[in-house]
């Protein structure tokens, strides 16, 4: 009996050695075709281990943590400016579908301040920091003329780096982007839309401003400095064409894998479209790239036949005084320094109606449940016309600018579009709306 129990027990302690053996085997094989032994693994979790450590002490001593841009999915990022950039890159599929074509935006309005301007704000406040200009802290003001985006960017990063805001704009924007500007401390002044030869233009407005709070601050900042009045200066700041140049081209290149047969988008500033532009042509020369442009802009025909102009100047029965259009932020009828940037790197423009933009924002509502903005609707027109025009297979490239939060007041709204003249349907379920 006592013989038995020895023979089972020794049986026993056999198989639980065979089977630790076998265990331990099986594990050091699917680490090995993992490519870490036990003892690399073992080594890492010690060096892991060591530098959770390290980094605890440097955490616990207050040193600066380094948080660039371009690591911020796996990282903590350092305040709001650290939101901006590194934007997601969308399928739009019913557009891809209708078309054969892949048709991909980058989601700009998912930048904290809500569009790509943020980045345009950002580089020019980093830029006037750099060069002195901007002393944070000082009771320094940035001023701004824009019709809307670029002034809600300008008033975020101003509160996160200690300005103050003045922004000039249009009386006649939507009322919303004012609202937003005020929720954010910004102080507005709205103006009559006039000619950008009159002194009281919304650009030249903020820059005399700009001036008079210079000389009027002199000295007296709060450490005994000037307190600035810095204009930004968006058109002429080539600031704006490095941010775009510098980021969101780059951005594009690596999410796509360099797989780009045409890029499109409009043009306000011009900053945008030259540096993304340029970019891409840097790394991909047979990149097809195109303006797209709302009526009344003299953009298209500056890009088409070297010659600026638009019928509207002709016609006299314009609906705005800036641009003859119902959208806002692209569309301009001069040229630009940022704009200027751009040449030698555009090949086509497209010619967007206001009705072809208002009807492609109903049907991607419909099919996608995306709401976006006026200029978005006017990239993505003229992405499904160039994807018609390249033909089935082809990648086309395009940008959110902004959602259609900002938009409730005019291009998304019924009543006022029907006073412009232009149809607001009930359902826009397919394409034939572009010509």
């Amino acid at each position: 009996m006592l013989e038995t129990l020895s023979d089972k027990s020794k049986h026993i302690a056999i198989g639980a050695a065979l089977g630790i053996f076998f265990t331990l085997s099986t594990t050091a094989i699917v680490l090995a075709t993992r490519g870490v032994t036990a003892s690399q693994r073992h080594a890492q979790q010690r060096d892991s281990n060591s530098a959770a450590n390290k980094s605890s002490r440097r955490r616990s001593s207050k040193e600066q943590i380094s948080l660039p841009n371009a690591e911020k999915s796996a990282t903590i990022c350092d305040g709001i400016a650290g939101l901006i950039g590194n934007t997601p890159m969308m399928r739009i599929k019913s557009l891809s579908e209708a078309t054969g074509c892949e048709i991909l935006a980058k989601a700009e309005f998912l930048n904290p301040g809500g569009s790509t301007k943020d980045r345009v704000a950002l580089s020019m406040v980093d830029t006037a920091e750099r060069d002195h200009v901007l002393t944070p802290g000082n009771g320094s003001t940035i001023f701004e003329g824009t019709v809307g985006s670029t002034g809600i960017s300008l008033a975020m990063i101003a509160k996160a780096r200690g300005y103050n805001a003045w922004i000039v704009m249009p009386d006649d924007v939507a009322l919303e982007k004012s609202q937003l500007l005020e929720k954010l401390g910004a102080h507005v002044e709205k103006v009559r839309p006039v000619s950008i030869v009159d002194k009281n233009q919304f650009v030249n407005l903020a820059k005399r401003r700009a001036q008079e709070f210079s000389k009027d601050n002199k000295g007296i900042g709060s450490s005994g400095d000037d307190a600035t009045g810095f204009f930004a200066d968006q058109f002429e700041n080539l600031a704006n064409f490095e941010a775009h140049f510098t980021t969101t081209g780059p951005e594009i290149y690596r999410q796509t894998q360099g797989n780009v047969d045409a890029m499109v988008m409009g043009a306000g500033t011009g900053g945008t479209l030259a540096g993304v532009s340029k970019y891409l042509k840097s790394r991909l020369p047979d990149l097809r790239t195109y303006l797209a442009d709302p009526q009344g802009s003299g953009l298209f025909n500056k890009v088409k036949y070297n010659i600026m102009y638009s019928p509207t100047e002709k016609e006299g029965h314009r609906k705005r005084h800036q641009v003859d259009t119902v959208v806002e932020g692209v569309g301009i009828n001069r040229l630009t320094r940022n704009f200027a940037m751009s040449e030698g790197y555009v090949d086509d423009a497209i010619r967007v109606t206001d009705q072809e933009a208002v009807d492609m924002a109903r049907y991607l509502v419909q099919k996608e449940g995306l709401f976006i903005g006026s200029s978005s609707a006017v990239n993505c027109v003229a992405a499904v016309r160039i994807a018609r025009e390249l033909g089935p297979g082809h990648t086309i490239v395009t940008l959110l600018c902004d959602s259609g939060h900002r938009h409730l007041t005019k291009f998304w709204s019924d009543e006022y579009l029907t006073a412009q003249g232009i149809e607001v349907k009930d359902s826009v379920d397919n394409l034939e709306f572009i010509a």
